[in-house]
């Protein structure tokens, strides 16, 4: 063996544990960069979720919600989700929208909307917990959702502000939003908003824009009976129409009319 290659073997393991002992040096310096991730853990989740729940509140309508005192709202983001779901179809959506004032609402009217969707609107802050409770039950006893407990504060936020989505973090939002709108607005008013702006068929929102469409009348003279129609089909106002009502509807009109007398 000459002696160059010679020389050669002899460097070569020195190589090896030179670039073992640089390697080792990498790895003890990034541990030590990175091993505060593993001690805390929780506490890196905990900042990560505070920063998106503080960046999900300061993007909720403040500014918006204050105004609802006085102004009119002409275009909701359900109006705008139907619009755009139209469009992704190839097809364009006209929105039938009229106004009317609550006072110009007839009592039956709004006691048949209160029956159906939100019984105990006058007692509850926003939510109604025990709408909630029982809906829950429901639904994990049917293993699906069958049941909703949103209050009318609520479906007034979604429709105002959110979509349709069961995201949870929508759910969020609406929470923190049906809270705001109790927080900012009168029972009366928050009444008036959602009638006037709840979907009642393809392209139909309010409830003078569905008595016109369904019933060619005004919405102060509906008859109790087409109130309960209305009523009715506010849960699905895409798949029912309250001209022509199926069995489960139908059954659920008497019910609504039943409890109106009883009150």
């Amino acid at each position: 063996m000459s002696k160059a290659s010679g020389k050669r073997s002899q460097h070569r393991p020195n190589r090896r544990l030179w670039n073992i002992g640089q390697s080792s040096k990498i790895r003890t310096r990034r541990n030590r960069r990175f091993s505060w991730l593993r001690k805390f853990p929780w506490k890196l989740f905990l900042g990560i979720l505070g920063v998106f729940f503080l960046f999900e509140i300061l993007t909720l309508p403040f500014a918006s919600i204050l105004s609802l005192e006085t102004k009119t709202p002409k275009e909701t983001a359900l109006m705008q989700q139907r619009m755009e779901e139209a469009r992704e179809k190839g097809k364009t959506l006209k929105i039938d929208h009229r106004w009317i004032s609550l006072s110009n609402i007839p009592k039956h009217v709004r006691k048949a909307v209160l029956i159906a969707e939100d019984a105990r609107f006058y007692s509850h802050a926003g939510v109604d917990w025990h709408e909630v409770r029982k809906s829950f039950e429901t639904n994990w006893e049917k293993g699906r959702i069958v049941r909703g407990g949103s209050t009318i504060t609520q479906q007034l936020a979604k429709n105002l502000y959110l979509s349709t989505s069961r995201d949870p973090i929508r759910k969020f939002k609406e929470l923190i939003i049906a809270w705001m709108l109790e927080a900012t607005l009168s029972k009366k008013r928050i009444l008036e908003l959602y009638l006037n702006i709840i979907e009642w068929g393809r392209g139909i929102f309010g409830i003078e824009a569905a008595a016109q469409r369904y019933f060619h009348k005004s919405a102060g003279q509906l008859t109790k009976e087409q109130a309960a129609r209305l009523a009715a089909v506010i849960p699905s106002p895409l798949r029912y129409k309250p001209t022509k009502l199926t069995p489960f509807l139908e059954k659920k009109k008497e019910v609504i009319l039943q409890r109106m007398a009883q009150r």
